[in-house]
Formats: C-alpha cells, structure tokens, sequence
C-alpha cells in the first residue's frame, strides 16, 4: 500500500496526501458514498406523494386539475359530485374552466380526491 502523508496544525491531523494510484482506486466509492448520502437525504424529506403521469400530463395539456384526478381516481362526474354533496353540472363548470369553485367545495373534492386543495389549483 502507498504511504500517505498528514499535514498537521497545532498537533491535529488537517490534511491527507494520497498517491495518486490510491486517489483513483477511492474515488468510485467517494462518489457511491455521496450518493448514498442524497438518496438518504431525500428520503428523510420525502412525503411520500407522488403524481401519476395520467395526471401530470393532462394538467400541463390544459386539463383541470379536478378532472384529472377524478379520471385517476376512476370516479364519473355524478359519483364525485354525489360524494361532494354538490349538482353535476356545477362540478362539470369547474372543470370545464366555467366556474370556481367555492373554497368549501374545494376541499370537499379535495378530500374525496385524498389529495391537498394546493393540487386542486387551476
């Protein structure tokens, strides 16, 4: 093995010198280690929500954002307007870009959708 050298200050150890040979054959692990680190890292900060492409995609495509996860929650417009307590037609003018809804009724879909209100954002 090659020798490293330490470079002190006010008797502790502050600085290695490694052989070149010996940098190169650690590096890969470094890097592995760094990774670790940040995956380690974002799971700790991690809420565990995610949104489905299904989704995603049609909010970006213009879709509102309460009909899209109502098609990914397999529901029809009569069965999230009946579980919201709310007309059919006042859920279809919400998503159809016609109508806001009223905060109350928001997050009434929002809690029939098990998602936050902040996802229901058009």
């Amino acid at each position: 093995m090659s020798t490293i050298q330490f470079i002190e200050q006010n008797g502790i150890r502050e600085y290695a010198i490694i052989p070149m040979d010996l940098f190169e054959t650690i590096t890969p692990s470094l890097e592995e280690l760094e990774e670790i680190a940040e995956l380690k890292a974002f799971n700790e900060n991690d809420d565990g929500f995610r949104i489905p492409s299904e989704v995603a995609h049609p909010i970006l495509d213009g879709m509102h954002p309460i009909k899209a996860w109502r098609r990914e929650r397999n529901l029809t417009q009569e069965q999230l307007s009946k579980k919201v307590g709310i007309s059919k037609a006042y859920l279809s003018q919400i998503e159809n870009h016609k109508r806001d809804g009223t905060l109350k009724n928001i997050r009434a879909i929002a809690k029939v959708l098990k998602v936050n209100i902040d996802d229901l954002e058009d």
